[in-house]
């Protein structure tokens, strides 16, 4: 998203779980997704989908989970090995420039050797900047969201990027919950078992206070993104991602009881306050790790957790965009991506050290 945001015309996609790839094509429909794992993919695969051109640019955001401070540390997870893949696949192809996203964790000690390791393997054609932490919340999106990024160019083909180059991109205003969510209507009831994209009507603007994050998310894709159907019902002024999660009645007063900024000592979860921001919304896991639903976090207001709408605008995504046709891959999805915001703003740094004449 953040890609095509900053001007890029993404070719290829790849991800190896389809549900999370599932609604891929459904945005980003000039986009070639392939469902396929990155470990197996080979030179004359890139060949056989390329030809002879090759990408100015590689991103991408190797399985976290093994690296991350909330989860059991497994060093001997086999998704770490991904990490070494992104940096198998830069060395064949030789973009102009990549960059790789991952979690905080990637840093500790007992992991990131192995990450300088990969490194080596790219060092003698790219220039490398010290891997960099960056917030979400520092680029629009109304979340405390911090990730590290690891950025390499090819100096022969680009102009010098500096750190001082995506810190400049950040923004002095930060987003609130309420700007972010404030404008969204109620789940639909009786919604917790449909699997459909679950359209509800927004509330006209001239009748309610809507943000001007808010109005940016509604407003339609450019040409070339979204699904047909999906800004169809968007014009008509429907946005989908309202299932309710349906909850028994102590489990509700609870919730309400909670106060804003404070954690359900029960479910862990803990309640959004308006004036504030989202912490990192997490993902959860898919059929092979134990269909494991994340903690998700508590209406500010309402006695419920937050609908798949509401996560997507906490995270940046236009309401134009998709997930899946159920809550849990739909969080999922949320909980292991990039905010566009930030995103955008990283590629659009990257991007303007392409368009200057390099110096003779």
């Amino acid at each position: 998203m953040g890609a095509r945001l900053a001007g890029f015309d993404v070719k290829i996609a790849i991800d190896f779980d389809k549900d999370l790839q599932s609604s891929y094509s459904l945005n980003f429909p000039t986009t070639d997704a392939k469902l396929k794992d990155i470990g197996q993919i080979t030179l004359e695969d890139w060949q056989d989908w390329l030809g002879d051109k090759r990408p100015d640019g590689i991103i991408g955001g190797p399985p976290c989970q093994g690296y991350s401070r909330i989860g059991k540390r497994d060093k001997d997870d086999p998704r770490n090995e991904l990490v070494g893949h992104f940096f198998r696949h830069v060395e064949l192809l030789r973009p102009k420039f990549f960059i790789m996203e991952n979690v905080e964790g990637l840093l500790d000690e007992g992991t990131v050797d192995g990450v300088m390791t990969s490194l080596q393997s790219i060092a003698e054609h790219y220039t490398v900047l010290d891997p960099l932490i960056i917030n979400a919340a520092d680029y629009g999106a109304p979340t405390d969201r911090k990730r590290v990024v690891i950025i390499g160019y090819d100096a022969s083909r680009m102009e010098p990027i500096s750190h001082a180059d995506i810190l400049g991109k950040q923004l002095k205003h930060k987003v609130t919950v309420k700007e972010a969510i404030g404008d969204l209507p109620e789940p639909l009831p009786d919604s917790a078992k449909i699997r459909d994209y679950c359209y509800a009507e927004l509330k006209e603007q001239n009748q309610f206070k809507v943000s001007k994050y808010a109005k940016g998310l509604r407003k339609h894709p450019p040409k070339g993104f979204g699904n047909e159907a999906a800004i169809k019902k968007l014009k008509d002024g429907y946005v989908s991602g309202f299932h309710i999660t349906d909850h028994t009645p102590s489990v509700a007063a609870r919730y309400v009881a909670t106060p804003p900024g404070k954690v359900d000592k029960i479910s862990k979860s803990a309640r959004l306050e308006w004036r504030g921001q989202c912490k990192t919304l997490r993902a959860g896991t898919g059929a092979d790790k134990g269909s494991f639903q994340a903690v998700r976090p508590l209406h500010p207001e309402v006695g419920r957790v937050i609908t798949v709408r509401e996560a997507a605008r906490l995270q940046g995504f236009p309401d134009w965009f998709l997930f899946h046709p159920t809550k849990w891959h739909s969080f999922r999805m949320i909980g292991n991506s990039v905010s566009p915001k930030m995103s955008k703003a990283l590629l659009e740094a990257v991007k303007s050290k392409m368009n200057l004449k390099l110096a003779a």
